[in-house]
């Protein structure tokens, strides 16, 4: 009876702590300890040099998309490197990006696929910038965001920037970030203010490229991996510009958002076999945030599935069967979130049970491919719209905001 009701109880504070308590204790830590960065304008002369580097396999109904917003920056040419590098893509993804190349625009074509780690490892050392701004095929970028993430590399102690993502629609185009997405950009506001952030996000983020170093071929989710391993090796802070904006399309079904979830999940716990050091004190407020918002909420499965057994061996006591109950209800309210139209009384609130059970079962699943070691490095194919023709402009859905489906409510870890 003491072992199921310290393993109820544990497992419960742990999942509370990670989700609710950690929050708050974050944010009174950002208010009592944090500093407010403010970098100011430059001007043209002093901006550092970029390149931006497009990683990409199969992107044909979006790389013409894509480029033309690079174009698009307000940013000077002189000091815009623009770089596509194909991972082995056997679409017409290269010869689009050719027709750029008067433009300056650059293709590293790579015949054989490697996956984005090796692509990166190689394109990086080809680029020109001082600064690298990665981003992805199926992203729009604000024209100023170049701008933006540049003027933070004036503070020699800044050794990364990630700038803040935007879902949007794909019918209406508009803002569809969802209430955990929004949570997970208010964590990071506060984690960036005690000079914690926690990696970036693939979409728009940058580095110094003199403080990048090849990180192993197989990496998963390498635009967590390279601005950690970098902050370990040289201790410079990892900033957080919601000024700098990118718009991308989530996933288009909830099947396809399970899969990244998993994959995302299997990247975690192979990141944590790179990055454990983080997690000396010595680290500082990046051991915190790491241990309470990374390593526990990879956990979360485990201390869901402890809490239900925990739970079951205990409910002869009628307090406890109460609380069966609610356990339940959540999973029930998960199972009718996932169906329940957006108009239905409630929704967002079963919604919300949906992705949290959804996210906490794709990462169980991440966690067996980790130990099978069955995922690879190798990122798989997303579903594009289609190009229009043979040698013609791919089609979009939209060409101001690039958006997925009704699964945008289901945001990233």
């Amino acid at each position: 009876m003491t072992f199921a009701f310290l393993l109820f109880w544990l497992s419960v504070a742990c999942v509370a702590y990670g989700y609710l308590i950690y929050p708050l204790v974050l944010y009174g830590a950002g208010c009592l300890f944090g500093k407010l960065r403010n970098p100011g304008y430059l001007e043209d002369a002093r901006l550092p040099r970029i390149t931006l580097l497009v990683a990409a396999h199969n992107e044909a109904a979006v790389i013409d998309e894509r480029i033309k917003n690079a174009l698009a920056l307000d940013y000077p040419s002189a000091k815009l490197d623009i770089i596509v590098a194909s991972d082995g893509s056997t679409d017409q993804t290269p010869a689009i990006v050719r027709r750029y190349a008067m433009q300056g625009v650059r293709l590293l074509d790579y015949p054989e696929r490697r996956g984005k780690a090796s692509v990166l490892n190689s394109a990086i050392a080809e680029a020109r910038g001082e600064i690298i701004l990665l981003s992805d095929a199926n992203v729009r970028t604000d024209p100023m965001a170049a701008r933006s993430l540049a003027r933070w590399f004036d503070d020699v102690q800044v050794g990364a920037v990630c700038g803040r993502l935007i879902l949007t629609d794909p019918k209406s185009g508009r803002n569809a970030d969802g209430l955990y997405w929004k949570y997970e950009t208010f964590l990071k506001k506060q984690e960036g203010r005690l000079g914690a952030l926690l990696g970036s996000n693939g979409a728009i983020y940058a580095m110094r490229k003199e403080h990048f170093q090849p990180i192993p071929p197989g990496t998963i989710i390498d635009d967590f991996v390279i601005p950690l391993a970098a902050r370990l090796r040289t201790g410079r802070h990892i900033i957080y510009d919601r000024d700098a904006i990118a718009y991308e399309e989530t996933a288009p079904d909830i099947r396809a958002e399970f899969r990244r979830r998993t994959r995302i999940g299997t990247g975690g716990w192979q990141a944590i076999a790179m990055l454990w050091p983080l997690l000396n004190p010595r680290q500082g407020w990046i051991a915190f945030t790491f241990f309470s918002h990374k390593i526990l909420r990879w956990a979360c499965p485990f201390f869901l599935t402890m809490a239900l057994l925990g739970n079951l061996l205990l409910c002869a006591i009628p307090l406890y069967r109460w609380l069966f109950v609610a356990q339940a209800a959540l999973y029930l309210s998960a199972l009718i979130g996932g169906v329940v139209p957006r108009a239905f009384p409630g929704a967002r609130i079963l919604r919300l049970a949906n992705m949290f059970v959804h996210m906490n079962a794709a990462l169980l699943v991440g966690f067996a491919h980790w130990i099978s070691r069955r995922q690879t490095g190798i990122w798989p194919v997303t579903e594009r719209p289609a190009p229009a023709g043979a040698g013609a402009s791919p089609t979009t859905v939209d060409p101001e905001h690039r958006a997925a489906s009704n699964a945008a409510t289901f945001n990233p870890i």
